[in-house]
C-alpha cells in the first residue's frame, strides 16, 4: 500500500485530467478469514488491497465517449489518467451519454476520514464457539467443514463536477458443511453478517446437526413435480436472477421475461397471486449498502455517466404486481420513464404472512424440503427459465415431519413463474444465498410453498 491516501489519489487523478470530464474512485479493502476441515481449523489470514479506477470522458464532436482503466495497488496516476483518456479518444460515442451527476446524494459519507479496516480480531467470539461445535461433531462421529470471511471495503469517489463521496461496506459470511465420516451424507447451513456480533455458531451447528439426523434415512424418488418448500436461502438463490433480469431496456425491446407481448414492458402486470413485495433499500437494517451508484463500466443496468446517482429504496414488485425496472438515466430519457438504479440488496416479503418455516413444515402432508441449490444457469431469458441441481439436503416431509433425505435432482423452473404459483409464504428473515454469495450476499427472504416444483431428472450427484 502506498503512503498516499485514497483521497490524495482521487485528487491527483482529477488534477491530471486534460479532457472534458473525469470520474475516479479508489476502493481500499481489508479482509480476514478462517477455514476449517474435518473439525479442525486449517488456515486463517488477513489481507489488504486497493483498486484505482479512472473513467475519462471526451467529446470528439460526434458525441461523448468514455474510457475506463483500472489497476490494483498504487499505480502511476498520471499514466493511468493518460491511458484512460486515450481509451476514450479511441472509443466511439457512448449511447448512454448524459451530463455527469453534480448534486451529492444523501448519505455521502465523511470524505476526510481514513478507510475503515477489519482484522482477525473480528472472530474473537466466533472462533471459540466454533471449537465447541467441533467437539460436538466429533462426539457424534460427524465432520464439519467450512469458512468464515469478513471484508471491509471503503470507496472514495470523486468527479470533475465536484462530487466527493465515500462509503464503507462491511460484508461477512459463514458457510458450514456437515458430513458423515464416510462422506455419504452432506448438509449445509450459512449466514450473512456485517460484523459477526449477530452470528450464532451454536445455532448454525444445531441446524447442521438436525439436518444430519434427518439424512440418516435415505429415500429414492423419481423425477416429477412435487409440492416443495423452498427455505429462505433457496428462495434468495432464485430471486437474485429474477432481480438481475430486471433491466428496462431488455424488457422494452422484447428480450426478457418482463417484456409484454405486442411491445413494451410488463410494469403493472400481476406476477404473484400472494401479496408479495420484492424491494431494495440501502438502509434496510442488517443489509445496509451504498446509497449511491459506483460503476466502472456501462451495461443495461448501470451507466458510468450515472456514478454518484442516488440509489433510494424501491419496490420492484409490490403486492404481487411488477412496479419498477432498472433504468439508467439515458434509457429513462429515451423512454420518458423514471430513472431507477439497482441497489445491492433484495428483500421479499408477504405482509400478511405469520407462519415460521417450522410451522409451514408442520402443516405439510407430503412434500419436499429443498434446502440448497447450486450450478444455476439461465436457459431462456424470455421466460427466465433456469436449470440447476439440488445439493446438500433434499428432504421428504410426511404428515408434518421430516422423515428422510431424498436423492438429488436437476430442476428446470422459471423463478418468475414460481412467484405466480406460490401458495404460501412464511415470515421474512435474513438469509445467505448459497449459489450467489460470492457476488450478492445481502438478502432477506421467506420460505415459499410451491405445489408443483419441477424436478426434471434424477441427478447422480451426492
Amino acid at each position: 500500500m502506498s503512503s498516499q491516501t485514497p483521497q490524495q489519489l482521487v485528487e491527483a487523478a482529477l488534477a491530471a485530467s486534460t479532457v472534458d470530464g473525469q470520474i475516479t474512485y479508489v476502493t481500499d479493502s481489508s479482509e480476514a478469514n478462517l477455514r476449517w476441515a474435518s473439525n479442525s481449523l486449517t488456515t486463517n489470514g488477513a489481507m489488504r488491497s486497493r483498486q484505482v479506477v479512472v473513467i475519462s470522458f471526451v467529446d470528439g464532436g460526434a458525441g461523448m465517449a468514455t474510457g475506463t482503466v483500472a489497476r490494483t495497488g498504487t499505480p502511476d496516476i498520471a499514466e493511468l489518467v493518460r491511458m484512460s483518456e486515450q481509451a476514450a479518444r479511441d472509443a466511439g460515442p457512448a449511447e448512454d451519454a448524459m451530463p455527469l451527476i453534480s448534486e451529492a446524494p444523501a448519505g455521502s459519507g465523511d470524505w476526510d476520514a481514513e478507510a475503515s479496516t477489519t482484522s482477525i480480531g473480528v472472530f474473537a467470539d466466533f472462533a471459540p464457539a466454533l471449537g465447541e461445535a467441533f467437539g460436538g461433531a466429533r462426539d457424534r462421529g460427524e465432520l464439519l467443514f467450512g469458512f468464515a470471511e469478513h471484508q471491509l471495503a471503503t470507496t472514495y469517489l470523486g468527479t470533475s463536477t465536484g462530487l466527493r463521496l465515500r462509503h464503507d461496506q462491511p460484508t461477512g459470511r459463514v458457510e458450514l458443511n456437515g458430513k458423515s465420516a464416510d462422506f455419504g451424507r452432506s448438509v449445509w447451513a450459512g449466514v450473512g453478517t456485517r460484523d459477526f456480533t449477530d452470528v450464532s455458531v451454536a445455532g448454525l451447528a444445531a441446524e447442521v446437526q438436525q439436518k444430519m439426523a434427518w439424512s440418516q434415512r435415505r429415500v429414492e424418488l423419481p423425477a416429477g413435480r412435487y409440492e416443495t418448500l423452498l427455505p429462505p436461502s433457496t428462495v434468495s438463490d432464485l430471486m437474485i436472477p429474477t432481480y438481475w433480469a430486471m433491466e428496462a431496456r431488455d424488457a422494452d425491446e422484447g428480450r426478457s421475461v418482463y417484456a409484454r407481448t405486442g411491445g413494451g414492458n410488463r410494469i403493472g402486470d400481476r406476477l404473484a397471486q400472494l401479496p408479495l413485495t420484492l424491494r431494495s433499500d440501502p438502509y434496510a437494517p442488517g443489509l445496509e449498502t451504498a446509497p449511491f451508484q459506483v460503476v466502472g463500466g456501462s451495461s443495461g443496468s448501470a451507466s458510468v455517466f450515472d456514478n454518484g446517482m442516488a440509489t433510494p429504496a424501491v419496490d420492484w414488485i409490490r403486492d404481487g404486481v411488477l412496479t419498477n425496472l432498472i433504468r439508467p438515466r439515458a434509457w429513462a430519457l429515451r423512454t420518458t420513464a423514471p430513472a431507477t438504479a439497482a441497489v445491492d440488496n433484495i428483500i421479499l416479503e408477504d405482509p400478511t404472512a405469520t407462519a415460521s418455516p417450522a410451522e409451514m413444515i408442520a402443516r405439510t402432508g407430503r412434500g419436499l424440503l429443498l434446502t440448497t441449490l447450486w450450478y444455476i444457469r439461465e436457459v431462456d431469458p424470455q421466460t427466465l427459465l433456469v436449470t440447476g441441481l439440488t445439493r446438500d439436503g433434499v428432504f421428504l416431509v410426511e404428515d408434518g415431519e421430516v422423515t428422510g433425505a431424498v436423492n438429488n435432482f436437476r430442476f428446470n423452473e422459471s423463478p418468475v413463474d414460481l412467484l405466480g404459483r406460490a401458495t404460501e409464504a412464511s415470515r421474512t428473515e435474513r438469509t445467505l444465498p448459497r449459489e450467489w454469495n460470492d457476488w450478492f450476499s445481502r438478502a432477506s427472504m421467506p420460505m415459499l410453498r410451491v405445489p408443483d416444483f419441477n424436478m426434471s431428472s434424477v441427478s447422480p450427484a451426492s
